[in-house]
């Protein structure tokens, strides 16, 4: 347990560092979990479900998405804190929530519709008789 903890604070740290001393816009613990995902990819290529579960990390990752919920208690005291200013902006608020739902849906069935011919269109030709790799 302390070694994927040990795993998962140095990949934050080293994304803070990158983010922070290349001046990018990406916060650094984003970057760290780009780091864990790709080392993830490398060190899991060639093992099985069960031992990439099993890894030290994975377990801690686990244990904290099992917990999630307790990371939210002080987003929810924020809120509670900030309600005055909330109400004021509801309008606002409820404005920008609507419109980003409702460009989200859109964007989410675009990527859809073009994944799908993409998937379509790959699958069509890789179908024996087209042309295809299959014999």
């Amino acid at each position: 347990m302390v070694l994927g903890f040990a795993v998962l604070l140095v990949c934050q740290l080293a994304g803070e560092i990158a983010s922070r001393g290349l001046g990018l816009p990406v916060p650094g613990p984003v970057l760290g979990l780009v780091l864990v995902v790709v080392g993830f990819a490398v060190w899991g290529r060639g093992r099985s479900d069960a031992e990439v579960a099993a890894s030290p990390v994975a377990r801690v990752g686990d244990g904290l998405l099992g917990n999630l919920g307790l990371l939210f208690v002080p987003a929810g005291v924020g809120v509670i804190q900030y309600g005055g200013l909330l109400r004021a902006q509801a309008s606002a608020l409820a404005l920008a929530l609507v419109g980003s739902t409702a460009i989200t849906l859109v964007v989410t069935v675009l990527v859809f519709v073009f994944v799908s011919r993409l998937m379509g269109r790959r699958a069509a030709d890789e179908a024996p008789g087209n042309g295809g790799d299959a014999a």
